[in-house]
């Protein structure tokens, strides 16, 4: 960020099914690819389109409630931000950014940014970030069949063990090499803290898995998901699931999960004063 740039902290929601992720690729459709085509539009007459760096990026079909985001705009653009329309009064530049978000958006999209702000100093929406916490929800034969949760939960056609899922969960707690539950990338590290995990049935008996962690190796969650589901089944033991991390190598002794069920549900920040040095640590870990 230059010295002259003014940094927007933006909290996202989208429903993941009509999207083929988080991050932008040729020819497909994504959120960061629709909200950057609407900075664009917003922007068409102020320079070069601002781009957007998120807190962690989402596989195709994933959803998210409070995803973060932040993007750099030049003095050109806050002013384009805090000009007036027609006789209302001009909203401050956080406000109108948001508002003109959604307008591009359109009246009943599938991502909203429910609120920007102007960033404070340090704030980095991905290397700041300590923890992300997501949600996996799974309806088994158990639990209510709501078609109308269909986007956001996956079925088993299975009675599971709600007990046994959760006592896996946390018997795969801290900071491992997770090879094992993550889809391999080159450079990447699948070296990762596991913060917390549970398993719970909500009202209609629908078990909801809680997945906490500094950060998540792509498809890591719904391979513990679908690691705990084959415990809730019978087909392994919480003590496989140790093993199996243990052994730090894919495997097929599970079947990992469909994306529709999960969703970001929260990203952990330090205090202010911390962000800076947070960033710092991070970027300097991911080097490593």
């Amino acid at each position: 960020m230059t010295d002259e740039a003014t940094r927007f902290r933006l909290d996202i929601a989208y429903q993941g099914t009509d999207f083929n992720g988080w991050g932008r690729q040729p020819g497909l459709r994504t959120v960061q690819g629709a909200l950057e085509d609407a900075l664009a539009t917003i922007f068409r007459r102020a320079g070069e389109p601002p781009t957007l760096t998120v807190a962690g990026r989402t596989d195709a079909g994933v959803h998210a409630r409070a995803q973060v985001a932040h993007v750099d705009l030049g003095p050109g653009q806050v002013a384009i931000l805090s000009k007036p329309h027609g006789k209302r009064p001009p909203l401050d530049a956080p406000d109108a950014l948001a508002r003109r978000l959604n307008g591009v958006l359109g009246p009943v999209a599938d991502a909203v940014v429910l609120r920007a702000s102007e960033a404070p100093a340090g704030f980095d929406a991905r290397f700041s970030a300590v923890w992300r916490r997501y949600e996996y929800r799974v309806a088994d034969r158990a639990s209510l069949r709501d078609p109308l949760q269909r986007h956001r939960t996956a079925w088993v056609s299975a009675d599971l063990d709600a007990d046994a899922m959760d006592l896996a969960a946390h018997g795969l707690l801290g900071l491992h090499d997770f090879a094992s539950y993550c889809k391999a990338r080159v450079g990447a590290t699948t070296i990762r803290t596991l913060l917390d995990f549970s398993w719970t049935r909500d009202d209609d008996g629908v078990l909801v898995g809680e997945v906490v962690a500094d950060a998540f190796c792509h498809s890591m969650v719904r391979a513990l998901v679908g690691g705990c589901v084959a415990v809730g089944e019978g087909d392994l033991t919480p003590g496989d699931l140790i093993e199996l991390r243990d052994g730090r190598a894919r495997t097929n002794a599970f079947k990992v999960m469909p994306a529709r069920g999960l969703t970001l549900m929260e990203v952990g920040y330090p205090e202010d004063a911390e962000l800076a040095l947070r960033a710092e640590q991070t970027r300097a870990l991911r080097s490593l």
